[in-house]
């Protein structure tokens, strides 16, 4: 069957989005998410009722509810009397504070909203994930306690502001910060209990909050480092990975344990890939917690050198890689990165870094960076490079430092700044903190009044922590990757990084590829930065790569 438009043609090409769709009993409706650009260059998000049988024509969505800067996650409940959803405002993210709202859905020929009131959250609480379980109670997930733990409202029905209850209280997260629509981080059989993943450690952890029970986890024994993409039943659905094996797609009969001895039975849907690699050849790291700025512990996961028929010499320390997460409010992959094994197979250690604002060490932590982005993230992956030197595990002489995107800031901020690092690989790394708070889209036009200050009340601080605005300060040498066609981080900030670093006389590589924007795609150009990037790394450090590496042209060396 061909499909057919339930929505009709936007006034200009791609002015209407629609997004996190959710069906209402009877299917005769949808609601969802729609964003609406209009011409004035201003952008309306707005939660919208769609008919799904429109007849002859498509039908105009209705409008439920509009106002706050954004919102996301409508859910209905089991009876379709009342829905649910999220909402915050500028200058916050929703990982800095958000509310949830409900309403009744009053039926008819065209649906309404009664009685909306907010119902959790507010300014400096984050509230994710809502949804009804099979018996009709609204849940979510909230850091009030200062962790993303789970919460539910007592009874059946419409919630009441206040009377939400919290039902766990781990010391982990039960959530991860909200980039995209339709992230699960917990779900329910149908029996009522809750299938969730906190992160804590470094690590994902599976767990069981049986239904009427006192909100005590139940923790899975499953072969697993990382969890995602929950879905319901009594055969859970979800993603999963470990430090040894790739993503793959899992079922988990029973979870709760309730067939009796026989336990939850775990079923591989879609395996991972077969690399033709034996698990021997993966470093699996250890997570590292040390001392930094401030007073404060950071975090980070480090992969030792490993290769399972080489070791490297008696009376050489390796040299060292550290790696610094995009978002910056996000966190390092607990799972196999064949970007990072590709490095300690050949003798390097890698440590993959959580600075402070990292996520999966409780609301304090993410703020952190509050006000401090560019300070707090560079003195965490100095102190992790630092750590492992004080430990004997790596080569103080060469300390790489590596990031693309924020990462890529970091990096640049680290060399432009501070002197801990012998080189830096910088992917379409941002250079102008101005230019970024100046053009971008809605979702983040606002974020760096977070991390940084309101723009331009403080643009004091936005060109002191621009690398671009301090180009005496490079001084070490560095390799650059840039997209021709980043609107994000335009070329002209890379280029103007590499033309400084070139005139002191300093080893700098530049690779810049047509056709790529923020964040490269295309399976050629990966492999490239991957090679080139190993080739340059090796040639500063004096390393004789154990590959035939295509060479690349470093001016200085």
């Amino acid at each position: 069957t061909d499909p057919v438009a339930l929505t009709p043609e936007p006034p200009t090409p791609g002015a209407h989005r629609y997004a996190d769709l959710r069906l209402r009993p009877g299917r005769q409706w949808l609601v969802c998410v729609r964003e609406r650009h209009e011409g004035d260059g201003d952008v309306v998000n707005e939660l919208v009722a769609v008919r799904t049988r429109p007849g002859d024509e498509p039908a105009d969505p209705v409008v439920l509810w509009s106002g706050p800067d954004f919102v996301s996650n409508p859910r209905i409940s089991v009876d379709g009397s009342t829905l649910c959803w999220l909402q915050w405002d500028h200058p916050r993210m929703p990982w800095d504070g958000t509310e949830l709202w409900a309403a009744e859905l009053v039926p008819g020929d065209a649906p309404t909203l009664a009685r909306p009131q907010r119902v959790l959250g507010g300014p400096d609480e984050s509230v994710a994930q809502p949804e009804w379980s099979p018996a009709g109670v609204l849940h979510a997930v909230s850091d009030a306690d200062g962790w993303w733990n789970l919460w539910a409202f007592p009874r059946a029905g419409a919630p009441t502001a206040g009377t939400a209850e919290q039902v766990t209280h781990v010391q982990g997260e039960l959530a991860q910060p909200q980039w995209v629509f339709g992230q699960s981080w917990y779900c329910f059989t149908t029996g009522g209990d809750v299938v969730g993943c906190w992160r804590f450690d470094g690590t994902d952890h599976l767990g069981v909050v049986p239904a009427g029970g006192d909100g005590s986890v139940r923790w899975l024994d499953l072969p697993f480092t990382s969890f995602d993409g929950l879905a319901d039943g009594d055969t859970v659905a979800f993603l999963a990975a470990s430090f040894t094996g790739e993503t793959q797609v899992v079922t988990l009969d029973d979870p709760a344990g309730t067939a009796g001895e026989a336990g939850p039975t775990l079923e591989i849907v879609r395996p991972a890939r077969d690399l033709g690699i034996d698990p021997s050849w993966w470093s699996v790291p250890e997570p590292v917690d040390f001392p930094t700025t401030g007073g404060r512990t950071a975090h980070a996961l480090y992969y030792p050198p490993h290769h399972p028929e080489r070791v490297g010499p008696d009376d050489e320390r390796p040299p060292l890689l550290v790696l610094i997460h995009g978002g910056p409010t996000s966190a390092a992959r607990p799972l196999l990165d064949l970007k990072v094994q590709l490095w300690t197979t050949r003798g390097w250690g890698v440590v993959d870094v959580n600075y402070g604002g990292s996520t999966g060490y409780g609301r304090a932590f993410r703020r952190q960076l509050d006000g401090q982005w560019g300070v707090v993230d560079v003195d965490d992956c100095e102190a992790a490079a630092r750590a492992l030197v004080e430990r004997g595990a790596v080569d103080p002489e060469r300390l790489a430092i590596k990031g693309g995107s924020a990462g890529g800031f970091t990096t640049l901020a680290a060399l432009a700044f501070r002197d801990t690092f012998t080189a830096g690989s910088s992917l379409y790394g941002v250079a102008d903190l101005e230019a970024l708070a100046r053009d971008t889209h809605k979702f983040e036009s606002r974020y760096l009044d977070t991390l940084i200050g309101p723009y331009p009340e403080r643009r004091d601080r936005y060109v002191e922590r621009s690398p671009i605005h301090h180009l005496d300060g490079f001084d070490r040498p560095l390799v650059v990757f840039q997209g021709l066609e980043d609107e994000i981080v335009p070329p002209n900030q890379s280029e103007a990084i590499v033309a400084a670093v070139r005139a002191k006389g300093v080893p700098v590589a530049y690779l810049a590829f047509e056709g790529e924007q923020h964040g490269f795609r295309r399976a050629e150009t990966i492999e490239r930065v991957v090679t080139a990037e190993m080739y340059v790394l090796s040639r500063l450090f004096g390393i004789e790569p154990a590959d035939e590496l295509e060479p690349v042209d470093i001016d200085n060396l």
